[in-house]
């Protein structure tokens, strides 16, 4: 027994011993380690999130409807925008997208990046709840509670590392003592992760709850979003949703939450038209298969027949997204205007109906109207990335290759992280014959959603064309130096 510990502890003990500090050399007690704040900063937790998200980018679950991320980001920024201690430690901006999942679930990755599955917004009944979720999350990153977590899991990996070091003293008294030991050990640091995910979310809904309620949202939003889950669990299924299982809900919790809302004069909020149309674009994004669609025309439907305005306007929405999808631009246009003439008013200020109808026309045939549309549009939602995109489409759909290529390379200088606008600017490139500035707006497009060694390759057959000039090599090959450089640290991390 003794010596079976002993050939497992070897290693394990030499990586212990590297973590004693001088200080606790000096006393003879091993240092656990300085706090998370300095296992991590916040440029560290920001270039980390920043990684994972161009893996996420890449994944087919990523939702790249231009649409729905506007509206969940300026409902998010909203919503950070309302207390200037939001942010916490990090300068950085916060990113706020769409998972392709059926499930009801969101999370919070390094840096300020928030992901809501497709599901989840569906299963809100006002942005309010919605609003509850995403100032849930932004806790979590104004609070540091991934940073500190992981500044808590290498402290904690050392509980049971010397767990086994006491038990190979244990055991020459008595292999039960020994096992004792060693479970006792891994035990406690269990504990230690639970009480840290417990404090953790009660400090997130306590910085969530300020915020739902700084950006002018009804505080109730959060109570009644979390007891619908609780409620749905325990009556179609023992497994909890998703979420709950990632942000366990507890009996103290939810009492805390109730009281906060008590104390707070009830604030009713008036939804943005925009939620009840993107959950149209989250329902088609989930699953657009055709037993799908015909399963969203049934709940579209249902909408119209509800004799609710609003309601009616997300039937019609829903109904003209599917009429699109389908390819039958006449029928979306139908629908559309029905969606328009319930919504009233509220229909110009909506970047949900203003996009449809340009996609509408672009699919009509009818680029020059779709770029004067588009152009109008520019003017009521001078920042919209959706907007922008579809201006481009536009322009290339009209055959001005000139005139959109400048306004994509301005674009792509303003919003270097955008993909998509890389690929956009690569088609009118082709269109242009300009092949090596095609294929280096490929290359860029490619490394965006770190496709290294694709973008490499776009690089070589930029290299190979016959327009490329001296300018473009030089900028080829600095690309070239910092994606290998990327590939080469890369390798380095995983071996």
């Amino acid at each position: 027994m003794i010596l079976h510990l002993r050939r497992f502890v070897l290693p394990v003990l030499a990586v212990f011993c590297l973590q004693i500090s001088t200080a606790g050399a000096q006393s003879g007690i091993p240092s656990m380690g300085d706090t998370a704040r300095g296992e991590l900063t916040p440029v560290a937790e920001y270039k980390l999130g920043r990684e994972i998200m161009q893996q996420i980018k890449g994944d087919p679950a990523y939702v790249n409807d231009l649409v729905l991320s506007e509206y969940l980001s300026n409902l998010g920024n909203r919503l950070v925008s309302a207390n200037a201690e939001t942010r916490g430690e990090l300068s950085n901006d916060f990113t706020f997208f769409a998972i392709r999942d059926g499930t009801l679930n969101a999370f919070a990755l390094p840096g300020g990046f928030i992901g809501v599955h497709t599901g989840l917004l569906l299963a809100t009944q006002s942005e309010s709840e919605l609003a509850s979720v995403l100032s849930h999350e932004i806790g979590h990153v104004s609070q540091r509670h991934i940073a500190r977590m992981m500044g808590q899991a290498k402290q904690d990996m050392l509980i049971p590392i010397a767990s086994v070091v006491l038990a190979i003293l244990a055991a020459q008294a008595s292999a039960d003592a020994a096992g004792a030991v060693l479970m006792g050990g891994q035990g406690y640091a269990l504990q230690k992760q639970i009480n840290f995910t417990r404090d953790a979310e009660k400090e997130a809904d306590r910085v969530g709850f300020q915020i739902l309620k700084g950006a002018g949202f009804d505080t109730t939003g959060m109570t009644t979003f979390f007891q619908r889950m609780q409620t749905a669990t325990r009556t179609y299924s023992d497994a909890p949703s998703p979420y709950l299982r990632t942000h366990p809900l507890t009996a103290d919790r939810i009492a805390d939450i109730e009281a906060r809302v008590r104390h707070e004069p009830y604030r009713q909020h008036a939804d943005d038209i925009d939620f009840y149309l993107v959950r149209g674009n989250a329902r088609i994004d989930q699953d657009d298969s055709e037993p799908a669609l015909h399963n969203a025309a049934t709940v579209f439907e249902e909408q119209v027949k509800s004799g609710s305005r609003i309601q009616m306007t997300a039937g019609n929405y829903g109904l003209a997204l599917i009429a699109l999808h389908r390819k039958n631009p006449a029928d979306a246009k139908a629908y559309l205007q029905l969606a328009k003439k319930s919504a009233g008013n509220a229909a110009a200020k909506s970047l949900a109906l203003n996009s449809l109808s340009i996609e509408i026309l672009l699919e009509s045939g009818q680029a020059a109207e779709a770029a004067r549309e588009a152009r109008a549009a520019m003017n009521l939602f001078p920042s919209s990335r959706a907007i922008a995109h579809l201006y481009a489409s536009s322009l290339y759909a009209s055959k001005r290759y000139d005139e959109a290529a400048k306004y994509l390379r301005k674009q792509a200088q303003s919003y270097r992280d955008d993909p998509d606008l890389q690929r956009q600017l690569a088609k009118v490139y082709d269109a242009l014959g300009k092949k090596a500035l095609m294929h280096m707006a490929l290359a860029e497009s490619y490394g965006l959603v770190g496709a290294y060694q694709a973008a490499l390759e776009q690089l070589k057959m930029a290299r190979q064309s016959p327009d490329v000039n001296f300018y473009d090599q030089s900028m080829i090959d600095a690309r070239e130096r910092e994606w290998k450089k990327i590939i080469r640290e890369s390798l380095k991390e995983k071996s």
